[in-house]
């Protein structure tokens, strides 16, 4: 499938008064203001919150860099997997990546935080939970070691499960083979519902399950429908965890090598990018869900007592994970502490 690879148009020339201004400066001066600098932005997704944030930071930074910072927006995992897009960014090839944070648990392991059921119980929340300043401190922090700067971060999709056979009942799971995102956050809990995660990238995902490989899959449903995940399966049972995050993060070499005024403009648009994606995100998710619908696959929902107790399940197995490592216990009561200030 050929995919749009968008490049932003270039700015007007500079008038003849800032022309004449900059013949004033010391060359060096001069030099600085006149290079440009690419910037490669890299997903794993198409057409969803990830995405349209991805395009709205990318014609920010054009504009308000007043053409020094030329993005180039890469979705659909066109420069590889998805741990091959990490370490793009952590070498420098690359220079930004919108992510689910936790497919960077080999960087640090408390990215996988944003991945534990029951934080939030709305994507309003979600969203303020990932503006809350604690967890920005945390999380935007914790690559700053390994050649990542953190720059934004918010709620993509609910949680939901595709699966090529109906799951109506929480029963229904024990057995299968189920994909899910690369978290013991996201695995321990379906290991206690009976069935066996299988931690794997996006792009695997429809092959796999044409080939009886896995069963069904976790993910979100603005990831099921524009990627037409309908070719593989028809049946999306809608859990509502985990909440599904993205993270953008900046290649650190990259981001150090920029004068200080485009270092501002990277964190400041990234910044405004976060605070204008929710109501975007929302109308994505509704659309995303008829979409769905449309094209004739089917919505499911557990029976009530039977998602409140999966819920108690989901939760005390991320309790578990947590306390297992005392460094992730630590991150994992500031993230739900934040949690509860912003129900």
């Amino acid at each position: 499938m050929k995919i749009e690879k968008w490049n932003f148009a270039a700015r007007a020339a500079a008038t003849a008064g800032t022309v004449a201004f900059a013949l004033t400066l010391p060359l060096g001066a001069a030099s600085a203001q006149d290079k440009t600098y690419t910037m490669k932005i890299t997903l794993p997704t198409l057409n969803d919150p990830s995405y349209f944030f991805a395009k709205s930071y990318a014609a920010a930074l054009e504009k308000d860099s007043g053409g020094r910072i030329k993005p180039e927006i890469y979705p659909a995992s066109q420069l590889g997997a998805i741990p091959r897009q990490i370490e793009g960014t952590q070498f420098g090839a690359i220079q930004c990546a919108v992510i689910p944070p936790e497919f960077f648990v080999g960087v640090d392991e408390r990215f996988e935080l944003m991945a534990a059921p029951g934080l939030v119980d709305s994507m309003d929340h979600g969203q303020r939970l990932a503006a809350d300043p604690e967890v920005k401190k945390v999380m935007f922090g914790l690559g700053a070691e390994k050649g990542l700067h953190g720059v934004a971060m918010f709620m993509n999709a609910p949680s939901s499960v595709i699966a090529k056979n109906a799951i109506r009942r929480v029963a229904d799971f024990k057995g299968k083979k189920i994909r899910v995102l690369a978290s013991k956050f996201q695995m321990a809990p379906i290991e206690r519902l009976g069935a066996t995660p299988v931690a794997m990238t996006l792009g695997d995902v429809v092959p796999a399950m044409q080939q009886g490989a896995i069963d069904g899959a976790v993910g979100g449903i603005v990831v099921w429908t524009p990627m037409h995940f309908n070719d593989a399966a028809k049946y999306v049972t809608e859990t509502g965890q985990p909440a599904v995050f993205a993270i953008a993060e900046i290649s650190k070499s990259w981001y150090d090598s920029l004068p200080a005024d485009l270092q501002k403009l990277i964190d400041s648009d990234a910044a405004a990018g976060q605070a204008a994606i929710g109501p975007t995100a929302n109308d994505i998710v509704a659309k995303s869900r008829k979409g769905w619908v449309d094209a004739g696959g089917e919505l499911i929902s557990l029976p009530a007592d039977e998602q409140t107790e999966m819920m108690k399940t989901f939760s005390a197995a991320a309790s578990d994970v947590a306390k297992a490592k005392p460094v992730v216990d630590a991150a994992y009561k500031i993230v739900t502490d934040a949690a509860q200030r912003t129900r």
